[in-house]
């Protein structure tokens, strides 16, 4: 069977920014990458490895100091309504209900009236948020706030979702829940269009249960590490953390991150 073809193609992207003393930080290093139509890929790598860096690269939020980006072979040059992005800090309008925050994206687009009002009501059930609808963000709990800006984000129809850590904040029972939750959101979302996702996480039994494909990135400069397919089948079911194969794969991540984080340190130790 063939691969499904390139949605986004990362090509020798380096970030460089001038420090606070008038030197240099390289942030990545010839970053090279691709995700497929419909794949659920996440990042995951040390602190400071740049992996919100490339996030940003892909938004179009920051522009790379080498390389380019290409979405649907078209080079990112700005953010775009293909692509959205969902945050850890949810950046929801405080002063907007559930539901006018998920209108905000379709009626700026200009969209008819009944167009947008379906959207709204398909997001929200889609989201589980049936009954919230007229709450402000202050009135929900972190785990309602993450499923509102994902509807927001999902309102919008992008073909591509970029996730920032969006779970990361919350306690440790609400991201397993939300863990499920958000395949589910992924797969409807994807019925009509399939929505490609690049999910940086820190947590690799996150970023196992959830992708196709997991990219380790190094110690900064940032570049890809080692790609991990993950053999598990769909929808998964939360005993797929249990599986013998799960364990020996965040086992090989876990080992790789110690190697680079002892590298560094001792790169570190011989230039002080």
């Amino acid at each position: 069977m063939s691969r499904p073809s390139p949605k986004i193609v990362v090509e020798g992207v380096g970030k460089s920014f001038s420090s606070a003393r008038g030197g240099q930080v390289d942030a990545l290093a010839m970053v090279d990458m691709t995700v497929a139509t419909g794949e659920f890929v996440s990042i995951i790598g040390p602190s400071g490895c740049g992996k919100s860096t490339l996030l940003n690269i892909i938004a179009g939020f920051e522009q790379a100091s080498a390389g380019r980006v290409l979405v649907d072979s078209a080079p990112v040059t700005g953010p775009g309504p293909e692509r959205g992005v969902v945050f850890q800090e949810y950046a929801l309008f405080p002063w907007l209900t559930v539901a006018d925050n998920i209108r905000f994206g379709p009626a700026s687009m200009g969209l008819p009236r009944a167009e947008i009002a379906a959207r709204v009501e398909s997001c929200i059930a889609l989201v589980h948020l049936i009954g919230a609808e007229n709450r402000y963000p202050h009135e929900l709990s972190g785990g309602m706030r993450q499923r509102c800006a994902l509807a927001r984000c999902i309102a919008n129809d992008p073909d591509v979702l970029l996730m920032d850590e969006p779970l990361a904040a919350l306690d440790a029972l609400t991201r397993s829940t939300l863990q499920d939750e958000l395949q589910s959101i992924w797969r409807e979302a994807s019925r009509q269009k399939p929505k490609t996702v690049v999910y940086v996480t820190h947590a690799i039994d996150e970023a196992l249960y959830l992708s196709d494909r997991v990219i380790l990135m190094s110690e900064r400069p940032g570049s890809v590490r080692k790609e991990i397919p993950v053999p598990f089948s769909r929808p998964r079911a939360p005993e797929v953390r249990t599986d013998h194969e799960f364990h020996r794969l965040a086992d090989q991540i876990w080992f790789l991150l110690r190697q680079d984080a002892r590298a560094s340190a001792r790169s570190r130790k011989e230039n002080a």
